[in-house]
């Protein structure tokens, strides 16, 4: 355990955080303590995870699921199953080492030469909670689809690993769970969630839901919401907002309305809490690499028929609503449900745990370069120059021209001048399908404009999930660059700088 390090680490971020996001500072420290020594060696862990804090404050894990790391310091099995289209064969997921970070290169060695969706996200806690394909509902009768497997690649203490990537139409449940709350019982739930990833659909949620797949009324949920819709409750801002979805609203404070201190929050890798137990509940939320929790509002229920007492019916859900309403987008990279009411100081040490264990994206905003693309040997270039919107951008000869530097702003976006115009690169009509043509956009800021540029030298569309491509892997001038399913393959590898 490298303490001193920890508490260099720890100053630092205490120094560049607001205060109302600083958290208890003594709690802070003990969180960073026992999770101290994630960056010592290649798998090295965690000493303890987040349910093992959970556990110590009296309100254990009754579910914890993830794809990028171990929840418990002691756990050692499999993260989460994936399903190759080539043949339809399925492979556990699991882990560099007891406690430690999700083995991507497995799923990448099944994967190779095809596609791979997640078919299972395994519950850690020991209870069997595991989610698996949502099934049809009141809102959508069928049921969902599974997540595309590497439709969103992340580094976690400097190992590659995935998140679920889900789009609209995307979901998961288990409707048959052990321990998790029912009635009035008191739970909490966190959820790190990428916060540059949503829409204004109904309903992105991981939590509590209904076990019948209908909307059975009033107070009958309690999940984590993510996104912007404004159809019930929202915060301060234009979005996205932490809520609570309670079924027939989404709450931002105690009633379906407005409450100006739950904040629009957009942190690239962001932590999102729900609590609640007898007329008591809470939102926080913070940014996931660094500094403490807001709390965004701690009160009693709405004060309308149905949440005092609540419903709960002890279904978990991930990226629907609990009919299954599936209009909603994001992406989960891990989360946990709790038995009984979680004390802020017990969350103010899962944060620095969650914090220390080192979420990042690979390039960082600013940087300013060539795009290269490895396969091909040439660079993302703007045909000729054009400032025309919609032009089709190529592969071309590398000769450091500004129609070939690119920068990756904070928004995401990557930015290039042609001639005398800044424009943005861009998915053609907003497309979310394989051949979706990228091209040069005036900026709009909207997500078929944002990119993320991953640890494993992909760059992926943050609305659609798919990897900047080379056509046909072809390496002559002029071919033409799209938008593919991740395959790990060298004509979606790219090196900005």
């Amino acid at each position: 355990m490298k303490i001193p390090h920890v508490w260099r680490r720890l100053r630092r971020s205490l120094r560049s955080t607001t205060p109302a996001r600083a958290g208890a500072a003594v709690v802070i420290l003990l969180g960073a303590l026992v999770t101290a020594g994630t960056a010592a060696g290649p798998a090295q862990a965690a000493t303890q995870g987040p349910c093992d804090l959970y556990a110590a404050g009296g309100t254990p894990c009754v579910a914890a699921h993830s794809t990028t790391r171990a929840l418990y310091g002691s756990y050692n099995g499999p993260l989460y199953q994936v399903r190759r289209a080539s043949d339809g064969s399925t492979a556990d997921i699991g882990l560099l080492a007891a406690g430690g970070y999700a083995n991507a290169a497995a799923q990448d060695s099944f994967c190779s030469g095809t596609s791979c969706v997640i078919t299972v996200i395994y519950d850690q806690s020991g209870k069997g909670n595991n989610l698996t394909q949502a099934p049809g509902g009141g809102a959508a009768p069928n049921p969902d689809n599974l997540a595309n497997a590497t439709s969103a690649p992340v580094t976690v203490g400097g190992h590659a690993a995935y998140g679920v990537f889900i789009p609209q139409g995307t979901g998961y449940r288990d409707d048959h769970t052990n321990g998790i709350a029912t009635g009035d019982q008191p739970e909490g739930m966190y959820a790190v969630l990428d916060g540059s990833h949503y829409n204004g659909g109904c309903c992105f949620d991981y939590g509590n839901a209904e076990t019948t797949n209908h909307d059975d009324g009033n107070g009958t949920m309690e999940a984590i919401y993510f996104g912007n819709i404004k159809v019930w409750g929202y915060g301060s801002g234009n979005g996205p907002w932490v809520m609570a979805d309670q079924e027939n609203g989404l709450f931002s404070g105690v009633n379906a309305g407005y409450n100006a201190n739950d904040p629009s929050v957009n942190d690239r890798f962001l932590t999102a809490i729900v609590k609640g137990g007898p007329n008591q509940w809470a939102i926080r939320s913070g940014n996931a690499q660094s500094g403490g929790l807001a709390t965004d509002y701690s009160g009693p229920r709405p004060n309308v028929n149905g949440y005092n007492p609540m419903h709960k019916e002890g279904a978990i859900i991930l990226g629907i609503g609990g009919d299954n309403s599936n209009g909603a987008a994001g992406t989960f990279y891990e989360g946990v449900m709790t038995s009984g009411y979680p004390s802020d100081a017990t969350e103010n040490a899962v944060q620095a745990n969650i914090t220390a264990a080192g979420y990042t994206t690979s390039t960082s905003a600013g940087a300013t370069g060539e795009l290269h693309a490895v396969g091909a040997g040439k660079c993302l270039d703007v045909p000729n120059a054009s400032t025309t919107a919609g032009t089709q951008v190529q592969i071309y000869d590398c000769w450091g021209g500004t129609n070939q530097t690119w920068t990756h702003t904070s928004s995401d976006q990557l930015t290039v001048y042609s001639g005398s115009s800044q424009l943005c690169l861009d998915a053609s009509g907003k497309g979310t399908t394989n051949g979706t043509k990228v091209v040069v956009w005036t900026c709009n800021g909207q997500s078929n404009q944002q990119w993320h540029l991953n640890g494993d030298g992909s760059i992926t569309g943050v609305q659609s999930g798919l990897c900047l491509d080379v056509t046909g892997a072809a390496t002559a001038n002029g071919t033409l660059a799209q938008l593919w399913t991740c395959s790990g393959q060298s004509n979606q590898k790219w090196s900005l700088g």
